[in-house]
């Protein structure tokens, strides 16, 4: 008997021990992100459930997003900061993104001169202040001193020139374009990255089947950077469901002309600080915020449990 006890020890397999030194150094981590991230987002939706009542707080349940979405005094604004908030991503997804390829495909070819100058000079309006772009560009689109109407007839197209920020049809469309030129580095380097990560013999492989140029990036390169894109995809939907600087700087706190570049995010800022003779509502402002959150939060499920899971991933 204590022969078979001792193989059966011998076969069964060596518990290894608990690794303490992980959780040593994963504590100020996670204590840093919980202090930074998650009890401010707990409280922020746990405030939301809150109204204030004869300066008494009061759970009122899900009542403030039934307030925000059907009384007539918050629901205009809010579904105009969404539609807006979709315009302004789409506007992104649209041009933003599918610049930062064509340029991270044309700075991969292997014999462009001063490619890493062109690099650092897209890339560099990403590392300005979001004040600096905001004051730069109100200049430049400005019809009273800026440069723009001076450029547009150098080419004789000035008259195609207008107060686009001022006008509540195209304000919305200029804010957006200026927010592209200054993040469109961002994709542009990330996509680049994924291009020199192809190996070289695939490529070879490719020109010995007379696969080249640009039908070499359309059958061969764009396939195997698509989780890359991917990834800046929600990127830019984070990223854009979260705005509120550039907006805030170029067109101030109300969003004008007439709300028509305000965003949920300028919005939020309105309603939880107040501004000018209109005071804060934290409760307000805390749903605003949640249904931020919610949104976001389901984008981004939405992208790792359906698209993610369907999208092909090369390991060179």
């Amino acid at each position: 008997m204590a022969e078979i006890r001792d193989m059966e020890s011998m076969q069964r397999p060596a518990r290894r021990p608990f690794r303490w030194h992980i959780i040593v150094f994963m504590l100020p981590a996670f204590l840093i992100y919980s202090a930074v991230m998650i009890i401010p987002l707990a409280g922020t939706l746990w405030l939301s459930l809150f109204n204030v009542v004869d300066n008494q707080r009061v759970f009122v349940g899900l009542g403030n997003f039934v307030t925000l979405f059907g009384d007539e005094k918050w629901s205009v604004d809010f579904w105009n900061a969404l539609r807006n908030n979709v315009i302004f991503f789409i506007i992104h997804m649209l041009v933003q993104n599918p610049i930062g390829i064509a340029l991270a495909a044309l700075l991969s070819v292997p014999k462009l001169r001063f490619a890493t100058f062109y690099r650092t000079a897209i890339f560099l309006p990403t590392l300005l202040s979001f004040v600096i772009v905001g004051f730069i560009w109100k200049l430049i689109l400005s019809p009273i001193w800026g440069v723009t109407p001076y450029l547009l007839d150098l080419v004789h197209l000035k008259f195609i020139f207008g107060p686009w920020l001022g006008k509540p049809s195209s304000a919305l469309i200029a804010v957006s374009l200026i927010s592209v030129w200054q993040y469109v580095g961002i994709p542009m380097m990330l996509i680049y990255a994924a291009l020199l990560n192809i190996p070289d013999e695939v490529l070879e492989a490719a020109e010995m089947d007379g696969i080249t140029g640009w039908s070499q990036f359309w059958k061969i390169k764009l396939p195997l950077i698509l989780p890359a894109i991917g990834i800046i995809s929600i990127l830019t939907f984070v990223g854009n469901f979260n705005a509120f600087d550039l907006i805030y700087t170029v067109q101030g706190a109300l969003a004008g002309p007439d709300g028509s570049t305000d965003i949920l995010g300028t919005l939020l800022y309105r309603t939880f600080f107040g501004f000018q003779l209109q005071l804060g509502d934290r409760s307000m402002g805390a749903t605003i915020a949640a249904v931020m959150f919610l949104i976001i939060l389901a984008g981004v499920s939405f992208y790792l449990f359906t698209i993610q899971r369907r999208m092909r991933h090369y390991q060179f």
